[in-house]
Order: structure tokens, then sequence, then C-alpha cells
């Protein structure tokens, strides 16, 4: 499983940068860049989610990732086989508003 840093610390999974959900899901079937994919896990912490969010668990620094973005070097039978990835965005309001940094064409 590879190594996973987040920084949407608005969504609801995140725990100082690491993931609390144990697996996500990277979107963006047809990216050909960064900027075209997201987590789709992505789940923005409101005034009602805070309570939840504590429940949760701690960050997993090592999670399952599935992956669409067909695209990607990483991308393996939809599977991320990349040694660590980084989803980026830290004024997330949703899942569209991220993106997987670590996305390399080919």
């Amino acid at each position: 499983m590879p190594a996973l840093s987040c920084s949407a610390t608005t969504c609801i999974y995140n725990k100082q940068e690491l993931c609390s959900k144990g697996d996500v899901k990277i979107g963006g079937a047809n990216a050909r860049q960064s900027g075209e994919t997201c987590c789709e896990s992505f789940q923005e912490r409101t005034g009602d989610s805070m309570m939840n969010s504590a429940a949760s668990g701690c960050g997993c620094t090592n999670i399952a990732i599935d992956c669409e973005a067909q695209n990607c070097q990483f991308n393996e039978s939809c599977k991320c086989t990349a040694g660590g990835i980084q989803i980026s965005g830290s004024q997330a309001c949703c899942c569209d508003d991220t993106r997987c940094s670590s996305f390399k064409c080919g």
C-alpha cells in the first residue's frame, strides 16, 4: 500500500495530514495532468461532522488507493502502485478542489 500524505485539512478524514478513512479513491479517468484528478473520498469537515471526525480514528500512513486515472503510470488495474502519493487541497470544499499531486502521465 502506498504512503499517503494529504494537505486537504478541511476533510473529515484528515488527521495531521494523514488519512483516517483507511482507503481512498482517486478520480480522473481521462486525466492527463494532476489538476484533472481528485480525491473522490473527500468529505468536507462541517459543524455536524466535527463530532464524527473525532471518532473516526487516527490517521494512517499507508492505505489502499483505488485509482481511476487510467493514464497515470502508477495505475495498475485501478490500484495505485506508487511508493507514496500526495493529495493536495488545503482549502478544499468539495472533492473537485483536491488533486493527486503525485499523478504522472505515462
